[in-house]
């Protein structure tokens, strides 16, 4: 097989899936990573398989589970929206998503509904980070109209991402995780 082909059975988890029906309010993510993952993993662009990027390094295990949300990608729109910033990060949109049961597998699609995000800059590009919650969740989503998680729970994403700072990324401005914030670069329908 070509290094560079990926099999036609299955579809690449950036390009070959979609966003979501609803989106941008409920999306679909691609989780790459658990926060019982002691390994940072990442999709790979040409292949969509997962990689090893590194091992996580101190307090950098995500408090959620981490992905992406297919067919986004974090450019100029994106970076508009980020003061500071020259430009977009080139991924995909990168997303938090808080679930009441412990997820321990990677490399699923799961539909979750937008709460509010981080905008980071790193390296003078856009790095933002969309936070939701799972669908259907019995504490974190329990209604259709549920906007935000209670509000005794909003501390982890936000300590992670200060926690970060000292290893790869710097972020200039960061904003309350749970706060509304615009999905600029997610795919129109």
């Amino acid at each position: 097989m070509p290094p560079h082909a990926y099999m036609p059975f299955r579809p690449h988890p950036w390009h070959g899936l979609d966003a979501g029906p609803e989106s941008p309010s409920v999306v679909n993510a691609f989780i790459e990573i658990t926060p019982f993952d002691s390994i940072k993993y990442e999709v790979d662009k040409t292949t969509g398989y997962l990689k090893v990027d590194r091992p996580q390094r101190g307090a950098s295990s995500p408090p959620t589970l981490y992905g992406f949300i297919p067919r986004t990608w974090c450019d100029e729109r994106v970076a508009k929206l980020s003061p500071g910033a020259l430009r977009g990060d080139g991924d995909p949109l990168d997303i938090c998503v808080i679930s009441e049961r412990p997820i321990a597998r990677s490399e699923v699609i799961l539909s979750a509904r937008v709460v509010g995000g981080l905008r980071m800059i790193d390296g003078g590009e856009a790095d933002d980070k969309i936070v939701a919650v799972l669908v259907s969740d019995a504490i974190w989503s329990p209604g259709a109209g549920a906007r935000r998680p209670p509000a005794g729970a909003r501390g982890p994403a936000p300590a992670l991402f200060r926690d970060l700072q000292a290893e790869h990324v710097r972020p200039e401005q960061l904003v309350d995780a749970l706060r509304s914030f615009p999905v600029g670069g997610v795919a129109a329908k």
